[in-house]
Formats: C-alpha cells, sequence, structure tokens
C-alpha cells in the first residue's frame, strides 16, 4: 500500500531507457542522487521507462515534480536545461501509456484524474549515436560529465521551490 506523500514533498523522477545511450540520462542522475542524503521531504525514483507507474506518482499530492531526462533542443551534447513544463499538458492528444515522453505522460496524469501542482524538467542535450556501429550502453562522454551537474541544478530547483512555498 503506497502512503500519500507528506505536505511540500517534491518528487524527483529520473527517466529514459539505460539501452538506447544517452536516453538513460535521467536514470543515472536519480541513481547517483540515491545515494545521496537528500532532505526529507524529497523523494528521488528512477522510473526509467514506466511511463505508467510514473503517471500514477504524479497523481499523488507533490507540491511539485522535477523529471530528470534526456532533451533534444539543439544545443551541443551535454548542455543542461531548466524548464518548467505546463502541468496539464495537450490534452487534445491520444493518451499513450508506453511512451515516457513528458507530454505523454502529463496527458494520462489528466486523463487519471491528476494534476501535479509544478512540473519542471532537468534535461540534458543527447549526443547523436549511429546505432549501427556505437554501443549504446552508457552515457556518452559529455552527458556522463554532465550528470553532477544536473543533481546539482535539480537541488538547487528544489532549494527554490522550499524558498518560494516559504514566501508564500
Amino acid at each position: 500500500m503506497r502512503t500519500q506523500p507528506a505536505v511540500g514533498s517534491i518528487l524527483i523522477a529520473g527517466v529514459g531507457n539505460i539501452f538506447l545511450g544517452d536516453d538513460g540520462f535521467g536514470v543515472e542522475v536519480a541513481r547517483r542522487m540515491a545515494r545521496r542524503a537528500l532532505p526529507e521531504h524529497v523523494r528521488v525514483t528512477d522510473f526509467g521507462i514506466r511511463g505508467f507507474d510514473l503517471a500514477y506518482a504524479l497523481t499523488e499530492d507533490y507540491e511539485a515534480v522535477v523529471l530528470v531526462d534526456a532533451t533534444r533542443r539543439g544545443a551541443v551534447p551535454g548542455t543542461l536545461y531548466a524548464l518548467e513544463l505546463d502541468p496539464v499538458g495537450d490534452t487534445n492528444g491520444a493518451v499513450e501509456t508506453h511512451g515516457m515522453d513528458p507530454a505523454n505522460v502529463l496527458r494520462l496524469v489528466a486523463a487519471l484524474g491528476g494534476r501535479p501542482r509544478r512540473v519542471l524538467l532537468v534535461g540534458c542535450e543527447p549526443s547523436d549515436i549511429d546505432a549501427g556501429t556505437e554501443d549504446l550502453t552508457g552515457l556518452s562522454a559529455p552527458v556522463e560529465a554532465a550528470v553532477d551537474g544536473a543533481i546539482e541544478m535539480a537541488l538547487s530547483l528544489v532549494a527554490r521551490l522550499r524558498e518560494e512555498s516559504r514566501d508564500a
């Protein structure tokens, strides 16, 4: 039986596929964060490719959710982004229960009757990997080098969210 998160809790959700190279970025960030001492109001979970499980977690009463994922935006591989996402997502599209695209997951959350308060994304620009010539397990060098920075970025977002909630 799952318990509801404590008031003011923040979920950091690592997502991605470790068998697709840099797509495993969010999983690696969550794995490393789980070994650190974190504030008691912060829960870190590796959701991997389990979009349905993530959607159910997002229906819980978290103050905010920080997704961590590889994110293509056209910059140099290893570039980190901090973005705020629409917590409802575009509800006009079909609900896809197997895709880990954040918009798909947020549509599923809405279909399940949930509405996260705030959804942020810590994203990392992946390298282009030619599946025919590269071993796809493990992160590329620039993305691996960005993991510690992503952890610090996520923790900085958590601190900012806590400060904003105190000021409200």
